[in-house]
């Protein structure tokens, strides 16, 4: 199998919800929640891509030969790349039902840590969306971050213990789906949370706890003085608000505020090895994908996820070479234009 053959099976089962188009900019599903697309306009989706693909590489091969490393150490381990799946929930709403929240966690998980990195789940209005995947993570040794909803606090809390009797390696938080849009119509109560709130949870746990949903620098500070492991920069996708800036143009301000007291991840647009690199020199630690991880668990189950996790890592690799940079310290401002 190779990603051809995977995004040609993944068009067949989910054609009525994504198009698997060439280019995945949320352009021809703009306005489709449930389905791929961002909410509204679209225009969170299509500037997450646009912006991104505005940064350029800046090309420089006058260095020393050696050995190209794009490994990551993060949560005390050491990963094959800074890639991440990113959580996605009610998949058979939002795709197909060829696969559910379950057996798409199965396909992540697997595909994930054979691939040498590490796959987020989801969470959502039934305990099943959450219980399921962890307990997939648990059936591969924790090596996974589940992800919970901001309900309410107890039920944070509780969801918390179930993930640290499970060993996993992190805990996420997507803050962020406090507006999301299926949630709503489902009335399931979901609600915005202060840094009390937050220090509440964060301190009822020793596992790394990743606030993903920040989009501004006062939020950053936020979540710093909550006591976050890390944050992932996201604006869900374009899916929870219309009409954000891009993940890739609020970065640069974050990580100067942040200047390296919690780690940075980013998702929004990224599709490409080249995207990865885009993302690690304007200050990012690593990245998170979800819709092209989507594709690929429909169209190739755990073997898609491995494909697409090695097409990353090599397209990561390759630029890497070409801009001089031997290990990811290596990658900075300078090397994109």
């Amino acid at each position: 199998m190779n990603y051809e053959e995977i995004r040609d099976n993944a068009r067949k089962k989910i054609e009525k919800r994504c198009k698997v188009c060439k280019e995945c900019n949320g352009i021809v599903c703009r306005g489709e929640v449930p389905g791929a697309g961002g909410k509204g306009s679209g225009a969170g989706f299509i500037r997450n891509w646009e912006k991104l693909n505005d940064v350029k590489i800046n090309l420089d091969t006058i260095v020393m030969e050696k050995e190209i490393d794009p490994s990551i150490e993060l949560f005390g381990r050491k990963f094959k790349y800074p890639v991440f799946a990113a959580p996605v929930g009610a998949v058979a709403l939002n795709y197909s039902d060829e696969l559910d929240d379950f057996t798409y966690s199965q396909a992540i998980i697997e595909g994930c840590n054979h691939a040498g990195i590490l796959g987020f789940t989801g969470d959502g209005v039934k305990d099943e969306f959450y219980d399921l995947p962890l307990q997939v993570i648990g059936e591969h040794g924790g090596n996974g971050i589940p992800t919970i909803k901001p309900w309410k606090t107890d039920e944070i809390i509780s969801k918390i213990k179930k993930a640290e009797v499970v060993g996993v390696t992190a805990i996420a938080m997507d803050i962020d789906a406090a507006g999301l849009v299926t949630l709503a119509l489902l009335g399931k109560p979901v609600a915005t949370k202060s840094v009390e709130d937050l220090k509440k949870i964060i301190s009822s746990t020793s596992i790394p706890v990743i606030l993903k949903g920040i989009m501004t620098v006062e939020g950053a500070k936020k979540a710093m003085e909550a006591g976050a492991y890390g944050i992932v920069v996201s604006n869900h996708g374009g899916r929870v608000l219309d009409h954000t800036p891009a993940t890739i143009e609020v970065l640069p301000e974050i990580v100067a505020v942040v200047k390296g007291k919690m780690k940075i991840f980013i998702d929004g647009g990224i599709r490409t090895g080249v995207d990865v690199f885009k993302a690690l020199a304007l200050g990012a630690d690593a990245v998170l994908i979800g819709r092209p991880y989507i594709v690929a668990a429909y169209g190739g189950g755990a073997e898609g996820v491995g494909i697409y996790t090695e097409k990353i890592g090599k397209e990561l690799k390759e630029t890497m070479i070409m801009t001089g940079c031997h290990e990811l310290k290596d990658i900075n401002r300078g090397c994109v234009y």
